[in-house]
C-alpha cells in the first residue's frame, strides 16, 4: 500500500461541521475532564418503557436527567448553539476535536488557538486538510460519477475504499460512515439531496477539482463479496437505465397498457385503458380496495421526460367527477416542477398522487413488471469449519474510548 493509501478515515461518528463549530465555541474555556464527563454521562443514559426519554427535546431532558456541571455544560452547548447542537449527539464532535487538535489543551482547559480559529473562520486549507483525511474527496468522486446516486449505489465502492484505507471492517460501520458524511456534504452545499438520491453540486464539483482526484482504488481480492456487489450494482444500474429507455421508446398507447399491467400487479382491480378520445385527459381507470371500501381512481400517463407543471394536476382533478372517481394519479417518466406537490395535496381538494420517472422505476422493480430478478449463487469457503480449534478473534471496536 503506497503513501496515498495510508490508514485514514478515522472518525466513525463524523459530525456536521456546524455542530462541530458550536461545540468548539461552547467548550472554549471549559475543563477537559468536565466536558468528557458530561459526554460520558449522557452517552451512558438510557430510557425504559416505563420512563422513556425524548432525546429530540433537550429543553426537557437536560433539566430532568442531568445535574451539576453536566447540566450546566449541556445547557450551555444547547443554548449557545441556538438550539441546534443536541448534547446527546456530540460524541463525534468530541472525537474530531481530539484527533484534529481543533482545541488546544492549556492546563487541562480547552482553548481556541490558531488552528481552531482558522477552522471556525472556514479557512480553506484547514477544511481541506480534515476532509482529505476523512475520505471526503473519495466520496465526492463517487457521487460525481453518477447523475443521481442512492446510498446503496455508493456503498459497495465506499466499503471497498474503507477496507483499503481505514481500520474499519464491519458492514454496519461502512453504512454509518457513509450516511454521516453525506449529511455533512449536503449541509455544506457540496451535494444536493432529492428524496433518497444524491448528486454533486457545481460548488462540490469545483471543490473536488481543488482537492484533486483521489488515487485509484486497488483491485479487490477476486471472489470478495464487495467486488461481487460492485459488479452486480453496476449491472443493475445499467438495466434500470435501459428500462427507462425502453419505456420512452414505447408508443403512447402501449405505455398506457404497460401502466395497466403495473397497476394490476399492485392489486388494483377492474383496470381499464380508456378510449383515446373523450376521456377528459384520463388514460387508465381502476378500482382499489381500501379497507372495506372500494374506491375508483383515475390515472393520467405522460410518456415524456419533460417537467410536469400544475395545469396538468388541475386538468386531472377536474376529470374525477366525469369518471366517478375520488382520487387520481399522474405518472410520468420525467419530473414534476417545484410547487406541484403542494397543488396535488391541496387542502380540501381531491388528492392527486405524483409518480415521477424515478419512482415509476422503483415500482416496476418492486412488482416485477418488465424487470425480473435472477437469483445468483456465490460459493464461499466455510472458514468456521476450518477454525474450530482456533481462538476467537477480538471484536472490532468502531469507536474511540472516552
Amino acid at each position: 500500500m503506497d503513501s496515498q493509501q495510508a490508514k485514514i478515515v478515522r472518525a466513525p461518528l463524523f459530525p456536521l461541521y456546524s455542530e462541530l463549530r458550536a461545540c468548539m465555541r461552547a467548550w472554549d474555556g471549559e475543563r477537559v475532564p468536565a466536558v468528557r464527563e458530561m459526554i460520558t454521562t449522557i452517552w451512558s443514559m438510557t430510557g425504559t418503557p416505563q420512563d422513556p426519554v425524548d432525546w429530540s427535546d433537550p429543553d426537557a431532558w437536560i433539566p430532568a436527567r442531568l445535574a451539576g456541571e453536566d447540566r450546566r455544560l449541556a445547557q450551555k452547548l444547547w443554548t449557545t448553539s441556538g438550539r441546534t447542537a443536541n448534547p446527546r449527539h456530540v460524541y463525534g464532535c468530541y472525537l474530531l476535536v481530539s484527533t484534529q487538535q481543533l482545541l488546544a489543551k492549556a492546563q487541562d482547559v480547552y482553548r481556541i488557538e490558531d488552528r481552531g480559529e482558522r477552522f471556525l473562520n472556514d479557512d480553506p486549507e484547514i477544511i481541506a486538510e480534515i476532509d482529505k483525511v476523512e475520505g471526503i474527496p473519495r466520496l465526492l468522486a463517487l457521487v460525481s460519477q453518477k447523475a443521481q446516486a442512492k446510498r446503496g449505489d455508493l456503498l459497495p465502492d465506499w466499503s471497498n475504499y474503507l477496507l483499503q484505507v481505514s481500520k474499519f471492517s464491519k458492514p454496519s460501520t461502512f453504512k454509518d460512515t457513509l450516511r454521516r458524511r453525506l449529511v455533512n456534504l449536503v449541509e455544506r452545499g457540496l451535494l444536493d439531496r432529492d428524496g433518497n438520491s444524491y448528486s454533486i453540486t457545481s460548488v462540490g464539483a469545483a471543490y473536488l477539482a481543488q482537492l484533486g482526484e483521489p488515487a485509484p482504488l486497488q483491485p479487490t481480492v477476486p471472489g470478495n463479496e464487495i467486488d461481487v456487489a460492485t459488479a452486480l450494482n453496476a449491472h443493475n444500474v445499467k438495466q434500470r437505465e435501459a428500462m427507462h429507455s425502453r419505456l420512452m421508446a414505447l408508443a403512447p398507447y402501449a405505455f398506457e397498457h404497460f401502466v395497466k399491467e403495473l397497476l394490476e400487479a399492485m392489486d388494483y382491480e377492474n383496470v381499464e385503458v380508456t378510449k383515446q378520445s373523450g376521456d377528459k385527459g384520463v388514460d387508465v381507470v381502476a378500482n382499489f380496495q381500501f379497507g372495506i371500501t372500494e374506491i375508483k381512481e383515475v390515472v393520467q400517463v405522460k410518456r415524456t421526460e419533460q417537467t410536469i407543471t400544475r395545469p396538468l394536476i388541475d386538468q386531472l382533478r377536474g376529470a374525477l367527477p366525469y369518471h366517478g372517481a375520488i382520487r387520481g394519479t399522474l405518472i410520468t417518466l420525467g419530473r414534476f416542477a417545484k410547487g406541484v406537490e403542494q397543488s396535488a395535496l391541496f387542502p380540501g381538494a381531491a388528492p392527486i398522487t405524483l409518480i415521477d420517472g424515478k419512482r415509476l422505476l422503483e415500482l416496476v422493480e418492486k412488482h416485477g413488471v418488465g424487470l425480473r430478478r435472477k437469483t445468483l449463487s456465490m460459493l464461499e469457503i466455510d472458514e468456521a469449519f476450518f477454525a474450530e480449534d482456533e481462538p476467537a478473534a477480538e471484536a472490532e471496536v468502531d469507536e474511540v474510548s472516552i
